[in-house]
């Protein structure tokens, strides 16, 4: 039995609200917030680099809970070289020098795949350290400008400590799915800016997140209704909402810190977690749902229950 024993997150203290980012691009605040809901985002300084964010991160998660990682998962879409990736450096950081440490280069799901890899691999290796951490402004922000870009994402990293037979959130199932056919659609070159086509994104996201949420629910025997909260990558808030209409369930159950912080692609479900987890104590039984869809394009669910 893998659990989810405990979350972290780190968050730069710089924060560019909306406000400021429409006068540099040269549009109207509201629209910002209509076409997206995020009201301001996090921007990494020249020192928080991919790989110091998610040693924060991980500290953060490790402090809460007395157990040391066998494993190092590590998910990047912005490692910042080609490589060596930051898995390594950051588990050496961590004081974890000498166990495997694995890179996951999956923007937006890399966390939600995390998970799922470290759910399976736990009982061989001891605990399973999984780390998401994104430096997404400097994408954003790169000339030429594009405004539909630049004002989705941020920067930041959520990790979460995976072990067996303890109390927390059990892994009980998940389902994960990926279709290259899409992979010109969202996509970051090893030069020039981010390429997203955004109707077909938005579109596949809102089709393909509810679809992976209602299979593994119906797996399982259960209705959405049933579960206590649904906490997802946080990409746009507006796909978030129609993903509670699908499934019809109230939008107040579905976690969102976007406003806050952006799209911090794959570290945005495990800060979500992370301050979700530390703002809710969930009574033992409570389900609960994380789900990300991304670039590749690859998503999917996993389904969670509260065990005391």
């Amino acid at each position: 039995m893998a659990v989810i024993v405990a979350f972290g997150r780190y968050l730069p203290d710089r924060v560019l609200r909306s406000d400021d980012l429409a006068v540099r691009l040269g549009v109207d605040s509201a629209w910002i917030t209509e076409v997206s809901g995020i009201q301001e985002r996090r921007v990494a300084g020249d020192d928080e680099t991919v790989v110091e964010m998610g040693v924060r991160a991980g500290r953060d998660c490790l402090a809460r809970v007395d157990a040391n990682p066998g494993l190092v998962l590590v998910s990047s879409g912005t490692p910042g070289r080609r490589f060596p990736g930051p898995a390594a450096e950051i588990a050496h950081k961590l004081g974890f020098a000498g166990i495997p440490a694995i890179d996951l280069p999956v923007a937006s799901a890399g966390s939600l795949f995390g998970v799922v890899l470290g759910a399976q691999l736990a009982s061989a290796y001891g605990p399973v350290l999984v780390i998401a951490s994104e430096r997404m402004s400097e994408v954003a922000m790169a000339e030429p400008l594009d405004k539909n870009m630049a004002i989705l994402f941020g920067d930041g990293a959520g990790a979460c400590l995976i072990h067996t037979d303890a109390p927390g959130l059990e892994i009980v199932d998940s389902v994960l799915h990926s279709d290259g056919s899409w992979a010109g659609d969202l996509q970051l070159g090893l030069t020039g800016p981010l390429h997203m086509n955004g109707p077909t994104v938005i579109m596949q996201a809102a089709r393909k997140l509810p679809g992976a949420i209602s299979e593994l629910l119906k797996r399982n025997s259960m209705l959405p209704g049933a579960v206590a909260v649904f906490v997802m990558h946080q990409a746009n808030r507006n796909l978030i909402d129609r993903a509670a209409r699908v499934l019809d369930v109230p939008a107040a159950r579905f976690y969102a810190n976007i406003a806050k912080y952006g799209n911090t692609s794959s570290a945005s479900m495990l800060i979500a977690a992370s301050e979700w987890r530390e703002a809710n104590a969930p009574a033992s039984g409570d389900q609960v749902c994380m789900a990300a869809f991304g670039a590749g394009f690859h998503w999917g669910a996993v389904l969670l229950t509260a065990r005391a």
